[in-house]
C-alpha cells in the first residue's frame, strides 16, 4: 500500500486567510489526502482550518502541530471537538509542545517538563471528546467536572504527537495514535521508528495501527538552483535559530560536526556560512529540491520508506506562492 500524499501548509507568512484556503482547494483538487497547518506566530490554526473546512469537501485537514502550552487541554479537547464537527469528520489533531524560544519568550508560560505535559495533554483531550465529565489527577493538571456541553465527536479525531528525540517519539507511541516526523534522514527515521515501536509495546500497541506522517521541505522549481538555494536556507535557519532542538536532531543522527557548525555560525550572524555548511548529500537526505522531474523521485523513495505512512509537503520559508504552487503540481499524488 503506497504512502499518502498530504500538503503541509506553508510556515511562512502568507498574504491571507484566502489564500491558504485556496492552497488548500489546489491540493484537494490534486489529489493530495489532507492539508496540515502548523501553529506559530501569525495566524492561528483553529480559524485558518474552519475556513479550510468550509471551503472544502474532501481533503483532510490537521494542526501540525498545535502548541501544548499555548491552550489547556480541555481547551484543546473543545478544539479538536469542534474542527472535526465543521470539517463533517475529516480533522486530524497533531500536538506538540514546541520549545522554550516559542513558550517562555512569546506566551510567557515556563517550559517545564514536556514530555509529561504532552501525556497528560493527550490522556484529558481523550476524555474531554467522550463526552462524559472529566475527572484527571496528574502531575500536570488536576481537572473535574468539565463536561462537553455539545454531542461527543463519533468518531473522535486521532491524536498525533510530533517528537524528535528518542523519548519524546517513545511517547507518541505509547499513547497517541500517530507521529509526525521531520528533519530525519533515512537512517535516523529508521532509529526512530524503533523508539516509537518500543513505545508501542510499552503501551500494549500494534505499531501497524499507529500512523507515521514523515514532513519534507520542497522545492519542485524549473530553476534547479533556486530550489536548492531555498530549501537549503530554510534547513539552516532550522538548525541554527530554531532552538537547540533541531541542532540535537541533526547531531544524533551522525552530523554533529555539521550541527555545530550551523548553530554556531547562525547564531553569530554568519547566515551564508550557516547556509553553506549544509552540503548536497546532507540536504538530498533530508528534503527535496531540484527540478520537478528530480523531486518527484526523491518524494516517491522517502515514501517507499519502511514504516512511512504519509509523506507530507512542505516548504521553505522563502517560497513565493508561485513556487509553492509549482511545487504542489509537480509533487501531486
Amino acid at each position: 500500500m503506497s504512502a499518502d500524499r498530504d500538503v503541509f501548509l506553508p510556515v511562512a507568512a502568507q498574504p491571507s486567510v484566502e489564500a491558504l484556503v485556496e492552497q488548500a482547494q489546489r491540493a484537494e483538487d490534486l489529489g493530495y489526502d489532507r492539508a496540515w497547518l502548523p501553529e506559530t506566530w501569525g495566524r492561528d490554526a483553529v480559524t485558518v482550518l474552519t475556513s479550510i473546512a468550509r471551503e472544502t469537501e474532501s481533503i483532510g485537514i490537521g494542526t501540525s502541530i498545535m502548541p501544548l502550552y499555548s491552550r489547556s487541554p480541555a481547551l484543546v479537547g473543545q478544539t479538536a471537538a469542534t474542527l472535526q464537527e465543521v470539517s463533517d469528520g475529516r480533522f486530524r489533531l497533531g500536538l506538540g509542545p514546541s520549545g522554550p524560544i516559542v513558550i517562555e519568550n512569546w506566551h510567557g508560560v515556563e517550559y517545564g517538563n514536556p514530555l509529561k505535559r504532552t501525556r497528560e495533554t493527550v490522556e484529558i483531550v481523550r476524555q474531554v471528546m467522550t463526552g462524559e465529565e472529566v475527572r484527571y489527577d496528574g502531575d500536570q493538571f488536576e481537572l473535574g467536572g468539565f463536561r462537553l456541553r455539545c454531542a461527543a465527536p463519533d468518531p473522535a479525531p486521532s491524536i498525533d504527537v510530533a517528537g524528535m528525540g528518542p523519548k519524546a517519539v517513545e511517547l507518541a507511541g505509547r499513547f497517541a495514535d500517530g507521529w509526525h516526523a521531520l528533519m530525519l534522514t533515512p537512517d535516523g527515521l529508521e532509529d526512530r521508528t524503533e523508539d516509537l515501536e518500543r513505545g508501542a509495546e510499552l503501551g500494549d500497541r500494534d505499531p501497524d495501527d499507529l500512523q507515521v506522517t514523515l514532513s519534507l521541505t520542497c522545492a519542485a522549481l524549473e530553476d534547479r538552483e533556486r530550489a536548492r538555494d531555498i530549501v537549503r536556507q530554510h534547513t539552516a535557519f532550522y538548525v541554527g535559530g530554531m532552538g537547540t532542538f533541531y541542532r540535537d536532531n541533526l547531531a544524533r543522527q551522525g552530523y554533529e560536526e555539521t550541527a555545530n557548525t550551523v548553530y554556531d555560525a547562525w547564531n553569530d550572524g554568519e547566515r551564508e556560512r550557516a547556509t553553506e555548511a549544509i552540503d548536497d548529500d546532507l540536504l538530498d537526505e533530508l528534503a527535496v529540491a531540484g527540478t520537478p522531474d528530480e523531486a518527484r523521485e526523491r518524494v516517491e523513495a522517502f515514501a517507499a520508506l519502511d514504516g512511512v505512512d504519509a509523506v507530507s509537503i512542505s516548504f521553505p520559508r522563502e517560497a513565493t506562492q508561485e513556487e509553492i504552487a509549482a511545487t504542489i503540481d509537480a509533487l501531486a499524488p
